[in-house]
């Protein structure tokens, strides 16, 4: 997951991004609603609850942090993710939730590519332990860790990435 860095203080969301975001993640299926978030979860103005998606406008500081925690519930399987609360790790095995974290960067990058984003809006500079760029520069160069996990999940095929053949695992 990313971690957004306390010392963070970026502009307020853009609302049109924000909209588009999670419009996009309706679309795969996935539950979002809008309620207050603690200033205490994760990643501010996000929660997992219930397998859905909670959004706080006011808190939220990076919109792409909406694709990477969709990506998270995407990938787990049906069964499991209507179960999944605000720390995933307490439903996954380490080995699942280490696989898990390595698809939902890819899958949030599929995303972001569907979408036309420039994959910074995913990974930003405040994100992901200072290793954005890394991210970005390998999906960009056509380097997918963990590709193989996201291809026996059935969303993809090694051929396609990084379009999807279904968003959502079964």
């Amino acid at each position: 997951m990313p971690a957004a860095s306390p010392t963070a203080s970026p502009a307020a969301p853009d609302t049109a991004l924000v909209d588009q975001l999670l419009d996009f993640v309706r679309r795969t299926g996935l539950p979002v609603r809008e309620a207050p978030v603690l200033a205490d979860s994760f990643l501010p103005g996000l929660r997992i609850d219930n397998g859905g998606l909670v959004v706080d406008r006011r808190r939220l500081l990076y919109p792409g942090d909406i694709l990477h925690e969709a990506g998270h519930l995407a990938v787990v399987p049906a069964a499991v993710r209507a179960t999944l609360g605000a720390n995933i790790a307490d439903y996954r095995t380490p080995d699942e939730a280490q696989g898990d974290e390595i698809v939902a960067q890819l899958w949030s990058y599929a995303a972001a590519v569907a979408l036309g984003l420039s994959p910074a809006v995913v990974f930003h500079a405040d994100g992901y332990h200072g290793h954005s760029e890394w991210f970005t520069s390998n999906y960009q160069r056509g380097q997918y860790p963990g590709l193989p996990l996201l291809v026996w999940m059935g969303l993809t095929t090694a051929d396609a990435f990084p379009r999807m053949t279904r968003w959502l695992r079964e």
